[in-house]
């Protein structure tokens, strides 16, 4: 039966009013055009601090984002109450393109990535020269992690007045890594941030080690901050873990950034790609246009032999890329 006649118009049609009194769904959403830019300090259950402009603050994750993860480093764009009062929060709306990702997984065996934090440039990777032992597996595996995420890495060796760095720096001479050696007494004198704090300039620096290594320690003398601090169990040889959250904190003349994450135990790569390795080797990677496809640049028919055998490359350096290529297949232990 027909209910309207010929000559309707819009006030003529029926709408049924809506139940729930909220608006129709829609597949269009707001562009957020004039969110503030933020940039994402530290994550605690949900709820994420922000520095947007020359305050912290707190905010959400907008249901808009679906499953898309925000981590430390992050920079975004925030919309809402962005004043930092308490009992504020403010909502994340958009998560910028990021320039580098650094990610781990739980073992090698394990498919899901975690992501460590975002937009960093470089990679400190702190170990103790004793107390505890150093862990090359465990460095070999923050280095593959660096060069496959595209961060520079940079050695802090600490406690250097318990052994000498001589013996650790004879296997990475070879990489030509950068490095600085740190002991106790200066780091109670403050020589030590010092030290480390030129290789920081101008960067976002990434602070990874096992823990009991001084790591926090050391960022607390970097920025002037207290976090907790933990020792080393004289039985097992193992720290405590006492950073549980990764957190940005400014260098204090307004140069740079660290940031501090929790210690570490494992480093899982099963995220990465061997065949990208190659790229922090630019001495060797010419070498490889010569390699059979899907080369594992270990094998027999490598064309990296013979570069290194013409005298492209130092043979050091083949090793190197080798030891670390076998890294991805050896757990820290081995």
């Amino acid at each position: 039966m027909r209910r309207y006649g010929k000559h309707t118009d819009e006030d003529d049609v029926r709408v049924r009013p809506n139940r729930k009194g909220n608006r129709p769904r829609t597949t269009i959403r707001p562009k957020h055009e004039d969110a503030a830019e933020g940039f994402v300090l530290t994550v605690d259950r949900g709820r994420l601090t922000v520095l947007v402009e020359d305050r912290t603050v707190l905010a959400m994750k907008a249901r808009e984002l679906g499953r898309k993860g925000v981590v430390v480093g992050d920079r975004v764009a925030v919309v809402g109450d962005l004043s930092g009062a308490k009992d504020t929060l403010a909502r994340i709306v958009r998560v910028e393109t990021r320039s580098s990702v650094l990610r781990r997984t739980a073992d090698d065996d394990d498919p899901y990535e975690r992501v460590v934090v975002a937009n960093a440039d470089q990679l400190a990777i702190v170990t103790a020269l004793a107390d505890p032992e150093p862990r090359p597996r465990l460095i070999d595996r923050c280095l593959v992690a660096a060069y496959d995420a595209g961060l520079e890495p940079l050695l802090v060796l600490t406690k250097s007045d318990l052994a000498s760095a001589e013996t650790l720096m004879e296997s990475y001479g070879s990489l030509g890594t950068r490095y600085v050696v740190t002991s106790r007494d200066e780091l109670a004198e403050g020589t030590a941030a010092r030290q480390v704090r030129e290789q920081l300039e101008g960067r976002i620096t990434a602070f990874v080690g096992h823990s009991g290594v001084g790591k926090t320690t050391l960022v607390n003398a970097l920025v002037e901050r207290q976090r907790a601090t933990g020792h080393v169990n004289a039985v097992t040889g193992r720290g405590r873990h006492t950073t549980t959250s990764a957190l940005a904190l400014p260098l204090p003349d307004g140069t740079g950034w660290v940031i501090d994450t929790p210690g570490v135990r494992s480093f899982g790569l099963h995220h990465v790609d061997p065949s990208r390795v190659i790229h922090a080797f630019p001495d060797l990677e010419p070498g490889t246009e010569e390699c059979p496809r899907a080369c594992s640049h270990d094998e027999q028919d490598c064309a990296l032999d013979q570069w290194v055998a013409d005298g492209h490359a130092d043979p050091q350096r083949l090793y190197s890329l080798r030891r670390l290529l076998a890294t991805r297949e050896r757990r820290e232990g081995d």
